[in-house]
């Protein structure tokens, strides 16, 4: 099993940037290919981004890229999103999540074993 600790969320206005952090803690953390959502009040949580075991991978939805960026450092057991250019529409509680052996093409919340707690993003205009 993997615990997962999301950080860095908070309100920004509407261009600016945030860089979310998720800290893994138990299992061998290169055994997983982690990946990003978000989910607003009412809605399905929906795919951000997504990365490998090596970081070679990357995958993004199309809302998100060119935009934001997902990487990982197998050292410090910690994958990031760096989000730029932030628009309204990007508010959301942010979940990072694990997929075990995973291939880091997952974009569905089904294909993810273990999920962090979420931290809050919010967009000003």
């Amino acid at each position: 099993q993997v615990q997962l600790v999301e950080s860095g969320g908070g309100l920004v206005q509407a261009g600016g940037s945030l860089r979310l952090s998720c800290a893994a803690s138990g299992r061998t953390f290169s055994n997983y290919a982690m990946g990003w959502f978000r989910q607003v009040p009412g809605k399905e949580r929906e795919f951000v981004a997504a990365i490998s075991w090596s970081g070679g991978r990357t995958i993004y939805a199309d809302s998100t890229k060119g935009r934001f960026t997902i990487s990982r450092d197998n050292a410090k057991n910690t994958v990031y999103l760096q989000m730029n250019g932030l628009k309204p529409e990007d508010t959301a509680v942010y979940y990072c999540a694990a997929d075990y052996l995973g291939t880091g093409w997952g974009r569905a919340p089904r294909e993810y074993d273990y999920w962090g707690q979420g931290t809050q993003v919010t967009v000003s205009s």
